[in-house]
């Protein structure tokens, strides 16, 4: 339990940081790439209004003269790598304009318009270009503007931000790893203290118990039977049982099982259980059946399986209705056995499956006389089940019904 809190506080602490640094690098990231679509755009503006060209260049700003709004910089000619083709309403070329840019020749310039044209956008990036389609009357123009190097410095933003916030989640999950112990550890602690204490209460119940009951059975063959006396021994026994339950419970939730895994027949463990049930099921009018594939055998703990059969069959009977019918199924399933327990029932609310494997938790507290047990049984099948590594869930369809499956992975 220690070990899956330690887990969960992990995976919670790594889950949120991935996720802050996710929204911030998404935040940042489409900043940047906004910043470059936008001075891509203006300066493809300025050419646009200007056929292509960048109009004549003005005098240099004096250091101590603000930059107008909308004004354009007097090194953004010399900064900027373009070239343009024009062409007529017929597709055919008229001119090309390739002065301004070194590594793209009057073919290079036709083939990359009519992809453009082709793609039927009028903005976008080609390759390492932003481009712009201009139309007039009978012709159309091309603008293209380099930004391979504006592009380049994103990548590397991008790329950099990856490997930082990765080395960041690292360096955290090792900090993790080590203060998660101290987080828990008064949790730790309280949890020792409390099997210890009903580990510890349980022996010191049982001496009691016993002397109680044994005082009981003298009375009786002293003074024969009495309801007093019967109600004495009847009492004594619940809480010698409850009393081992929950010492049981303790023992198995300090991981002890792993000692005890041996592979064994569950096929023939499972058919023995149906069949010590069937006489009960059949005295309370109640059809018991069973769908069970042989030669099944799975590694685990033979007695903790067996009892894990035996109190989800115990369940199924104690409330199924009457003329209600119980199922039992075991099959395997690529590589997982499947055990399910299936039985009809008088009402039970979709509101209580989450809670059934809860200590002493009860669906209907008004039959606890009828049917006896406290709550303790469907616990212990659960830290059966997790012993094993297996999972164990409850559902309901119609709410006349319940079907508990165990799924056990094969290993």
């Amino acid at each position: 339990m220690i070990k899956k809190l330690r887990m969960k506080l992990i995976i919670a602490s790594m889950m949120s940081l991935l996720a802050v640094l996710l929204i911030i690098e998404g935040i940042a990231g489409a900043l940047n790439y906004n910043r470059i679509v936008a001075e891509t755009d203006q300066t493809l503006e300025i050419l646009e209004e200007n056929n292509g060209k960048f109009p004549d260049v003005p005098p240099p700003e004096k250091p101590s003269e603000k930059k107008k709004e909308g004004r354009m910089s007097s090194e953004l000619p010399y900064e900027s790598r373009y070239f343009s083709v024009l062409l007529d309403s017929e597709g055919e070329v008229l001119t090309t304009d390739t002065g301004k840019i070194a590594r793209i020749d009057t073919s290079d310039a036709v083939e990359y318009a009519k992809q453009v044209l082709k793609s039927g956008k009028e903005r976008g990036f080609l390759e390492g270009y932003r481009y712009v389609v201009v139309n007039s009357d009978s012709e159309v123009r091309v603008i293209f503007l380099d930004c391979s190097r504006n592009l380049s410095t994103f990548q590397n933003f991008i790329i950099t931000a990856v490997v930082v916030s990765t080395a960041g989640l690292l360096a955290v999950l090792i900090l993790m790893i080590f203060l998660s112990a101290r987080i828990v550890k008064p949790f730790s602690e309280n949890y020792e203290k409390q099997k210890r204490f009903i580990t510890d209460a349980g022996h010191e119940l049982k001496t009691p118990l016993t002397i109680i009951d044994a005082d009981a059975e003298v009375l009786e063959m002293d003074f024969g039977e009495n309801e007093w006396l019967s109600d004495i021994q009847s009492q004594t026994r619940r809480l010698a049982d409850l009393t081992n339950n929950l010492i049981l419970l303790s023992r198995m939730e300090e991981e002890r099982t792993k000692e005890l895994m041996v592979e064994f027949p569950l096929s023939d463990v499972a058919e023995e259980t149906v069949g010590t049930f069937q006489a009960l099921a059949k005295t309370q009018n109640k059809v018991l059946e069973s769908n069970i594939t042989p030669m099944i055998a799975m590694k685990g703990d033979e007695k903790a399986i067996r009892r894990l059969i035996t109190i989800l069959l115990d369940n199924a009977v104690k409330y199924a209705k009457e003329n209600g019918r119980i199922c039992v199924t075991l099959e395997k399933q690529k590589k997982r056995i499947r055990l399910s327990v299936f039985n009809t029932t008088e009402q039970i609310s979709k509101e209580h499956m989450e809670h059934l494997f809860d200590r002493f938790y009860r669906t209907d507290r008004s039959r606890n006389s009828e049917t006896g047990g406290y709550g303790l049984g469907l616990s212990i099948a659960a830290a059966t089940v997790e012993a094993h590594r297996g999972k164990i869930t409850a559902t309901t369809e119609d709410e006349k019904s319940l079907l508990i499956t165990v799924i056990f992975p094969i290993s």
